[in-house]
């Protein structure tokens, strides 16, 4: 589907760096999907690249060890890119990580691939500049991602059932 008069439509690397991730064509399509939802929702001028990278737990918790000082393991990191008022300069980067990808979806009792595309979302609005350390924007952004995430039919990500929150 054509991006809206005027709007840019985002340009969107999907790296796979883990045999791990072999068999979840699905959860990469809707990925895709909520990244293009995103970016028509909350940045609709801008043409940006946004790169994400699935990768696993040993892949991630080094990343998260050397850029956040925590060594362990987490579902998602976002690296967002040096501010620029251009219209083609990348958002940046979102890493998602297998296993605990996997594991949470598992634990509560969602598909693969809509646990994906929400942590494929709240990747995007970190790189938008979104944060929540603060009660206030931790809301912000969890009613942000149930917006985009029922545009595409899934379900609340932040229901009774689920004890998954993105980390990163």
């Amino acid at each position: 589907m054509p991006p809206p008069h005027g709007a840019a439509a985002p340009q969107l690397e999907v790296l796979v760096n883990s045999p791990l991730w072999a068999g979840a064509d699905a959860a990469q399509d809707l990925l895709r999907r909520a990244l293009e939802e995103a970016a028509r929702a909350l940045a609709p001028r801008r043409a940006g690249e946004v790169c994400v990278v699935l990768t696993d737990d040993a892949a991630i918790r080094s990343l998260n060890r050397t850029w956040r000082g925590v060594d362990a393991p987490t579902n998602v990191l976002a690296f967002p890119a040096q501010p620029s008022v251009h219209p083609l300069a990348p958002f940046g980067d979102i890493v998602i990580a297998y296993e605990t990808t996997q594991a949470e979806a598992a634990a509560a009792a969602k598909p693969l691939g809509d646990h994906v595309a929400h942590l494929a979302v709240h990747g995007f609005l970190h790189l938008l500049g979104y944060d929540h350390q603060a009660d206030e924007e931790a809301t912000q952004m969890e009613e942000l991602e149930r917006m985009l995430l029922a545009r595409l039919g899934l379900g609340d990500p932040y229901g009774p059932a689920c004890d998954a929150h993105p980390h990163g």
